[in-house]
């Protein structure tokens, strides 16, 4: 049995990575209905929090259904990231993780996200300071290294343990790399079979198939890995891996009746937490990847991401659960 403190999360938890305008409520209440055990809010800038800003204040939104689940903070002053934690703990998360990955020019450039990772003595320092100022489980989620002369990340995953983290996700890539290339995973393994380690370790980067996430938890010895890209679209993904490492065997892909009804429900709960036209909006992004490799599929997709009318949409999509797309 996996553990963070003292959450239980099965004998290998799948975990949704914090995604930017993806891992929201709506899409966190899919995955979970579809296996995943663990969950993180999109991540949250530490200064919009302090500001007030409303952005920054409605992704502190979780549910009860969603636990356990955890709210990503991103920042780069110690101070505000201790502020910070102070008002996530409010709304009450079963977890506070620390974004120490994301690579992206507008976050890494700050000294933020995965740019910490060129300043470990900071990490640690803001680490120990967010663990100090929380009665929650504080986990960290990180990459590899700056780049390929800095990954020192065995070291690292070692002393943020002894600041008091409970758990760890190794994304398999450095900044540098940002998405290219393949990951890594043979120093997530050197972290994870590190013998002064005890808490979880979680793989995190080209988990594409359930055939993956069992090879990969037989050679790397990972507590349980992390998913991202590969679910947007697919929250069935977490399911078929949990049947692929019980039976040996793939789970069926779901039917296109299945997915519209899965798309459907995404759709009013984005509608009903976003409001109608950023509902509306921000759904576009997930279509291509619901419906991905139907044949002559595009003139619907037109219409989905086209439309401004909720009811239009609905109506494509019960167009698209009813037609007939093999015989064409």
């Amino acid at each position: 049995m996996v553990k963070i403190a003292d959450i239980e999360l099965g004998d290998f938890p799948l975990l949704l990575a914090p995604m930017e305008d993806v891992s929201d409520p709506p899409f966190r209440a899919l995955c979970k209905q579809h296996g995943a055990d663990l969950m993180y809010t999109e991540f949250i800038s530490s200064e919009g929090l302090i500001r007030d800003a409303v952005k920054s204040v409605k992704k502190l939104d979780i549910f009860e259904y969603e636990r356990p689940v955890g709210i990503q903070i991103f920042g780069s002053n110690i101070d505000s990231m201790r502020k910070a934690t102070e008002l996530t703990q409010g709304a009450n998360p079963d977890i506070i993780d620390i974004n120490y990955g994301c690579p992206v020019k507008k976050v890494a450039g700050k000294g933020a996200g995965a740019g910490i990772l060129q300043d470990i003595p900071k990490m640690v320092e803001m680490t120990r300071e967010i663990v100090k100022s929380t009665h929650l489980p504080v986990t960290v989620k990180t990459r590899l290294g700056w780049d390929d002369d800095t990954k020192f990340i065995v070291e690292v995953a070692e002393r943020l343990q002894d600041v008091g983290i409970k758990a760890i996700s190794i994304h398999g890539r450095t900044r540098k790399q940002m998405y290219k290339g393949e990951a890594d995973w043979s120093l997530i393994s050197d972290v994870k079979n590190n013998s002064r380690m005890h808490i979880p370790v979680f793989g995190n980067g080209d988990i594409n198939s359930p055939q993956k996430a069992v090879e990969y938890k037989n050679r790397y010895g990972v507590d349980g890995v992390m998913i991202g890209r590969a679910s947007i679209g697919n929250p069935w993904f977490f399911n078929q891996i949990k049947h692929f490492i019980k039976t040996g065997e793939e789970l069926a892909l779901p039917t296109i009746s299945e997915r519209v009804e899965v798309v459907k429900k995404h759709f009013s709960m984005s509608l009903e937490w976003k409001g109608e036209h950023e509902g509306i909006v921000e759904m576009r992004r997930h279509y291509a990847n619901y419906f991905k490799g139907i044949p002559d599929f595009k003139p619907y997709r037109m219409k989905l991401v086209t439309s401004l009318d909720s009811e239009e949409i609905f109506n494509t999509l019960s167009e698209i659960q009813h037609e007939d797309f093999v015989r064409r």
